[in-house]
């Protein structure tokens, strides 16, 4: 019967061991989960004294499979991890977690249109940002990765009743690090020479890595890099089309390097930003100081004060490329609300009265 439950025995002076915190990963037999859960487990993402949970949520048809990655986990031996459970039910296994990645979600198959995807993947985030809302913790910080991320995120804060919608994270940070890397490439300097790096809008081939703000051992990188031409005609297109660049490479996405971008993206939630440096996030745009449309999941420049606070930046000036491409994936987003909120009603004959709305909260979780 699941969810499958283990346990590590918890030291005799618990005196010295911090509260559990619970971490859990939907699409948790993906190879992107497979790269991060063992991360995660050593310690990674809270630090080398913080005991975990790992709640692992897949498809009731890979849940069996879920208990080899469990016994790799225990194999690992890492004295963090003092418990795991794994499950298809996400009234289950969101049950008091801190911290969620959202990476499970159907991708785009041949012949798929936008719209289709854009309905399979709703079904799963109204069900997930339900659940989130009922019985995770009510401080629980969520970051979607499963594409589309943005609009995915967006479909949950609606769902997820109870909860901030200031909660709910979409991650660009993996766009962010391919930024850094084509610049520092370009440029000829170690990768921390690069700061300040902004990926604004959707996580699509329509998003904008901006090379107006970004740094290069500390001076505007179009003062390092004075060929405007490439910046616009290569570096931005490089960025937009990595993902795909990488799928025609490998076969398959990107994995690793996802996985390390949302250990990063959720560091970047739980602790400050680094004083006069800016993070990438997608977060709600409600207040923007740019202009956006209202009530989207759009990237911009932030900071964190930690624990899930984070600020847009105001005042960056935009020029008019940055600001042609920004009305670009402006729009992209709106028609993408566009179409969810067209196909709620799909979604409802779907699955009769709502996805998952005869669920009752589980007894053996509180908030």
């Amino acid at each position: 019967m699941y969810p499958f439950e283990w346990s590590h025995p918890v030291t005799k002076d618990s005196s010295m061991v911090k509260p559990l915190k619970r971490i859990a990963v939907t699409g948790a037999g993906g190879q992107i989960a497979y790269s991060l859960l063992f991360r995660l487990a050593s310690g990674e993402l809270l630090g080398k004294d913080q005991p975990i949970a790992l709640h692992l949520i897949e498809i009731p048809e890979m849940v069996e499979a879920l208990k080899g990655i469990v016994m790799e986990l225990e194999d690992c031996a890492d004295p963090l991890l003092r418990e795991i459970r794994i499950g298809s039910d996400p009234y289950e296994l969101f049950g008091g977690v801190h911290y969620a990645f959202l990476i499970g979600a159907t991708p785009r198959g041949s012949g798929m249109e936008r719209k289709d995807l854009l309905l399979e993947n709703g079904v799963k985030f109204v069900e997930q940002g339900k659940a989130l809302g009922e019985v995770a913790s009510r401080d629980v910080l969520v970051l979607v990765v499963g594409n589309p991320c943005n609009t995915n995120c967006w479909i949950a804060t609606k769902h997820a009743k109870g909860l901030s919608p200031r909660q709910f994270f979409a991650m660009t940070r993996l766009d962010q690090n391919r930024a850094k890397s084509l610049l520092a490439k370009k440029a000829g300097v170690g990768i921390q020479e690069i700061s300040n790096v902004i990926v604004w809008g959707n996580h699509s081939a329509l998003q904008m890595p901006d090379f107006l703000h970004a740094k290069i051992r500390g001076k505007p990188a179009t003062e390092v890099i004075t060929d405007r031409a490439w910046l616009e005609q290569k570096f931005v297109p490089e960025v937009e089309q990595r993902g795909a660049v990488v799928i025609a490479a490998r076969g398959r996405s990107s994995a690793g390097s996802a996985a390390h971008a949302a250990i990063e993206a959720m560091q970047s939630l739980i602790f400050p930003t680094p004083a006069g440096s800016l993070i990438s996030m997608a977060i709600l745009s409600d207040g923007n100081p740019y202009g956006i449309a209202q009530d989207l999941i759009f990237s911009f420049p932030c900071i964190s004060r930690g624990n899930g606070q984070v600020e847009i930046v105001p005042g960056l000036e935009l020029d008019s490329f940055l600001r042609e491409k920004l009305s670009l994936v402006e729009k992209e987003l709106i028609e993408e609300r566009g179409l969810v909120s067209h196909l709620n009603l799909q979604i409802r004959e779907k699955h009769g009265r709502g996805p998952l709305s005869d669920h009752k909260r589980s007894p053996r979780y509180g908030t």
